[in-house]
């Protein structure tokens, strides 16, 4: 009996797709596909940046059509199934497939130490982004990872950095980034009983998670931001987890309900929730970049990071910054004695680049100049 191991479709512990829907062999099988080598992408979290990676396999199916694509990753719901072949979570018995393989390319795109050791032990023909070095710490596995890896250890070099992410992403795995999109399966149609959707809907997502309180605008803020934005003729729906579960409660209920809330949900609900949507509020969080995945328009409140990594938001948006400086550029916690400077961000200003962007259509959007995080932009 002729058997195709090398066919895409194939498992070999259990029937393929194709003979469990129609009773196919590998002899004639119109459904033949061959694979002639292997890639591996490392791309473990955090979610928002797993997502943000999933650009490259356009370029990387382009250029090896003939692959069979595997992704290990803490997030395997986010990875794209009509794109990547197999995809698999960090637990040890899918480590010890990945051991038992040769890769012709492994991009390691973390600097986690236990996904450098990992990248570091695999076989391959060519390894790309990030290794273990001798001292057990991260180092760029080839030439082109370099720049990524100094902007990474450097604040002042982070800081000079003007290329955005995907940019980055593309040169250090040999691509030019050309605008590539997000690739994000989208779960089935959901309805939400109590959610008000009688008017366009403005998405709040208020919090940062718990690790990164210097992100944090304060209640007051979006309770006034909610209160505007329902009296402009728009709803209001607060997302985020179950770390904003006790701040968004205390926002519906300051707005005396204005500002919907209806609970926190496991991602591909969340995801659903969110595209009722037509417009995003957030921090840099995992709803900044479901925003993009889902081509919504977007309102980016940032402080702490360099403002052009984000690039133009593919057009969706604008990037709102505090008129203060920031003194704690990529920290997690506020070290300003003086001030908090998100507390220097108005309503007002928020509300103006929130008009602008909804006025403007998906994909048009042109961001203004920004300097540095926290530096004074102009209104």
């Amino acid at each position: 009996m002729l058997i195709h191991h090398d066919c895409r479709q194939f498992r070999g512990d259990i029937p393929c797709a194709p003979n469990k829907r129609e009773g196919v062999h590998c002899d004639g099988c119109p459904y033949y596909d061959p694979v002639t080598e292997n890639i591996l992408v490392i791309k473990l979290g955090a979610a928002g940046d797993v997502l943000r990676t999933t650009p490259l396999l356009t370029p990387l199916r382009k250029q090896h059509p003939h692959a069979r694509i595997w992704w290990l990753t803490h997030s395997p719901e986010l990875i794209p199934k009509s794109r990547v072949d197999r995809i698999l979570s960090w637990k040890s018995e899918n480590l010890e497939i990945l051991h038992a393989l040769h890769f012709l390319r492994i991009l390691n795109l973390d600097k986690d130490h236990y996904a450098c050791a990992l990248a570091s032990s695999l076989k391959a023909d060519t390894k790309e982004g990030f290794v273990l070095g001798t001292f057990g710490e991260a180092e760029p596995a080839n030439e082109r990872a370099k720049a990524k890896f100094v902007t990474g250890i450097f604040d002042d070099v982070s800081l000079e950095n003007h290329k955005d992410y995907p940019t980055e992403l593309f040169e250090m795995c040999g691509y030019e980034f050309q605008g590539e999109e997000y690739i994000l399966d989208l779960p089935p149609r959901e309805e939400f009983p109590t959610l008000d959707a009688s008017r366009p809907i403005v998405g709040l997502n208020t919090g940062a998670g718990a690790r990164w309180t210097s992100r944090l605008w304060n209640i007051e803020h979006w309770v006034e931001l909610a209160e505007r934005i329902h009296t402009s003729g728009k709803n209001v729906l607060l997302l985020g987890g179950p770390d904003e579960e006790a701040r968004n409660c205390e926002i519906h209920r300051r707005t005396d309900g204005k500002a919907q809330y209806i609970g926190y949900f496991q991602l591909q609900q969340f995801i659903a929730l969110m595209q009722y949507t037509e417009l995003v509020v957030t921090g840099v969080t995992m709803g900044l970049h479901l925003a993009i995945a889902l081509k919504k328009k977007i309102v980016l409140i940032n402080n702490i990071f360099n403002p052009h990594e984000f690039g133009n938001l593919y057009g969706l948006g604008e990037i709102v910054q505090p008129d203060a400086e920031c003194k704690c550029f990529f920290r997690g916690e506020c070290i300003n004695p003086d001030y908090f400077c998100l507390d220097r961000l108005g309503v007002e200003k928020v509300f103006a680049v929130l008009e602008r962007v909804w006025a403007t259509p998906n994909g048009k959007h042109t961001q203004a100049p920004l300097q540095m995080p926290g530096l004074i932009n102009q209104p």
